[in-house]
Order: C-alpha cells, then sequence, then structure tokens
C-alpha cells in the first residue's frame, strides 16, 4: 500500500475555487493509478475523478466534468485534484485513493490505500 496525505480543503462560496493536494509516499507513485471520491453525510462515498500512472487518461464523474481537473506531479510524488465553479452540493469529505495498476476503475472497492479526507464545504 501507500501512504496518502489530503489538504487544501475548506469553507469557499459557490461559484468559488479549491485546490486539493494528495501527498503520496511508501510506494513507488508510478505503481498505481489514482483517484479522488467524496462522501457527503448520509450518502455513500462516490466516484469523483481519476488519472492514469502515466498522466495520459483521466476520468471523471458527470457531476464535476467540466469544472473538476485531476492532475499529478510526479516529481512531487502528488496528485490534485482543481475544483473550479463549486456548487453548494460540492459540500463533502474528499478522499485521495490508489489502486495498483493496471487497475483502471471507478469502483472504490478495488482501491486499496486512501486518505484520511478533507472536508470541502460549499456556502450559497
Amino acid at each position: 500500500q501507500v501512504q496518502l496525505v489530503e489538504s487544501g480543503g475548506g469553507l469557499v462560496q459557490a461559484g468559488g475555487s479549491l485546490r486539493l493536494s494528495c501527498a503520496t509516499s511508501g510506494r513507488t507513485f508510478s505503481n498505481y493509478n489514482m483517484g479522488w471520491f467524496r462522501q457527503a453525510p448520509g450518502k455513500e462515498r462516490e466516484f469523483v475523478a481519476a488519472i492514469h500512472w502515466s498522466g495520459g487518461g483521466t476520468d471523471y464523474a458527470d457531476s464535476v466534468k467540466g469544472r473538476f481537473t485531476i492532475s499529478k506531479d510526479n516529481a512531487k510524488n502528488t496528485v490534485y485534484l482543481q475544483m473550479n465553479s463549486l456548487k453548494t452540493e460540492d459540500t463533502a469529505a474528499y478522499y485521495c485513493a490508489a489502486v495498483p495498476r493496471p487497475m483502471w476503475t471507478r469502483d472504490r472497492t478495488n482501491y486499496d490505500s486512501w486518505g484520511q479526507g478533507t472536508q470541502v464545504t460549499v456556502s450559497s
């Protein structure tokens, strides 16, 4: 497994932006495809975005497509989630996760490493 630490959450007004970071350590970063998930109170954890280990492919949930961008910096072993045009319904705890190559999936049960989460609250 790989160790993951998220940061960058906070309180923002609707229409604003935040950038989440996920710092990784412990195992070779390039051995993993990376994902972001979120969980709102009383709801299941849901897929938000994923990025291929090569950086050459991405996937987004329909609810965030066009507003969120996932990226990675291999030199820093870090994954980012740039969130623009935030909506109140984006309020949730956001989690970074890693799944070993070559698996490429939105299914959270396949991800075997998770961060502790960072809270994003969007006010109206």
